[in-house]
């Protein structure tokens, strides 16, 4: 990467795309990472000399020594949560000090009575449940647009913190009732966040101060998106979204900097796809293959443990994430669980009440009945845990990825084989998607 950069590193599909190996690798030429939306309902697993570390809100740079990591106002942020992570990883000899971690004060905290609501509403809501993790994120988002959030700041203040709480529950247990749920009492809320509030005091800041002076001075950012690109509220699988934006867009809107601190954007996809919970997914699969996947993918929920659905890899959902994210290029994960896939399958365009639709449509109405038409690629069965050059990879899997880069438009850059840190195939930067390594179809 070039000095000076602000790089944003988006999932291109429905989350778990292996966005945290991919922030986890670059940020070692970052002097910032940063988390600019979700909160603990996302999971990044690191997999760093053979230990695994699962983050939830911290971000992945935390693992390099002497990097800056920022969480910004545009993250919901559950303090207890947020101390029980840091406990862990310094119980595995990571240093989590107020000098390597920023928490923005405008950021909303997520209180228990924000998780009590969320899972509340999930169980009233029967058949038609969206499929939330049931942290609170959602009811912690609508309280901050209806300006009635408890933010990161307000620890600040023992008599503020009381009396934004105090004006919290006089609506919140007006909805628990309603969902048959016991009420919250102001004394319980405090009583939950005393043992990590002073602790969490020294860790608060102005985030979009720090970064943009960062910035100016020729800094280089590394933004860390959170879920996908098609969760997105605005622009994802609308109702079976997240609660906050998770395009490129937002990575600026997030930590309070503008949009020219964002000079570049990664999307990650994996080489087939995935989705958590409930909503639209055209090329699922619900046989041996599906199966197949899950397994050697080890397709389990970071966060929750949920088994992941899956699917073949759907080019039409990958072209919008590639639009309304304005992605410059291309990571890959998981290419080595495609390995004794004979044949592999990419859906290419869909076909709905007779007409052809080469990117998603936005239309919920149509996503039940879509059809995808797939290509049939040829599989491989080589290893591929060892591959560290695109001479290394089986012809059929060059030729899997010359295809991805021909039907997309954009280059790809790099191709995980595997969960380790090192475990990756990196190609020359390059404008387009042609490099030699095989014809593309």
């Amino acid at each position: 990467m070039n000095p000076a950069f602000g790089l944003v590193v988006i999932g291109a599909q429905w989350g778990d795309e292996g966005k945290g190996k991919l922030v986890d690798l670059f940020a070692a030429e970052a002097d910032a990472v940063v988390r600019y939306q979700g909160g603990t309902n996302a999971g990044h697993t690191l997999v760093v000399e053979g230990r695994k570390t699962v983050l939830h809100l911290i971000p992945s740079g935390i693992l390099h020594p002497g990097k800056r990591c920022v969480i910004g106002s545009g993250c919901v942020v559950d303090p207890v949560a947020l101390a029980a992570e840091m406990d862990e990883l310094a119980a595995a000899g990571v240093d989590v000090g107020p000098d390597r971690l920023l928490i923005s004060h405008a950021a909303p905290a997520i209180l228990e009575v924000h998780k009590r609501l969320d899972r509340a509403r999930e169980s009233s809501a029967g058949d038609e449940k969206i499929g939330t993790t049931g942290r609170g994120i959602g009811p912690a988002y609508e309280d901050a647009v209806s300006r009635a959030a408890v933010r990161m700041g307000d620890l600040r203040d023992p008599d503020r913190l009381r009396a934004r709480i105090e004006a919290l529950l006089f609506e919140k247990n007006v909805l628990l009732r309603a969902h048959g749920q016991p009420e919250f009492t102001t004394e319980c809320i405090l009583e939950a966040l005393e043992p990590v509030r002073a602790r969490l005091l020294p860790f608060l800041g102005d985030a979009g101060a720090l970064l943009t002076s960062l910035n100016e001075a020729g800094g280089r950012i590394l933004f860390e998106g959170a879920q996908g690109a098609l969760l997105d509220v605005w622009h994802g699988t609308y109702p079976y979204v997240t609660s906050s934006s998770t395009v490129a867009a937002n990575a600026a809107v997030g930590v309070g900097v503008g949009p020219q601190v964002i000079t570049d954007v990664l999307g990650v996809t994996k080489a087939y796809a995935t989705r958590v919970g409930s909503g639209p997914f055209t090329t699922e699969l619900n046989d041996s293959i599906g199966e197949h996947l899950r397994r050697v993918g080890r397709e389990f929920g970071a966060t929750t443990g949920r088994p992941r659905r899956c699917g073949w890899l759907d080019l039409p959902a990958l072209r919008y994430a590639i639009r309304i994210n304005g992605i410059t290029r291309l990571a890959v994960t998981k290419l080595d669980v495609l390995r004794g896939v004979d044949p592999i399958k990419i859906c290419t365009h869909y076909r709905w009440r007779g007409r052809t639709y080469d990117v998603m449509p936005t239309d919920a109405a149509s996503w039940a009945e879509l059809e995808p038409v797939y290509e049939s690629l040829p599989g491989f069965s080589e290893e591929l845990a060892n591959a560290r050059t695109p001479e290394d990879l089986p012809p059929a899997a060059r030729r899997f990825l010359s295809f991805v880069e021909a039907r997309t438009g954009r280059p790809i850059e790099l191709v995980s084989v595997g969960p380790g840190r090192n475990e990756n195939v990196l190609f020359a930067p390059r404008a387009g998607g042609r490099d030699g390594r095989g014809e593309a179809p």
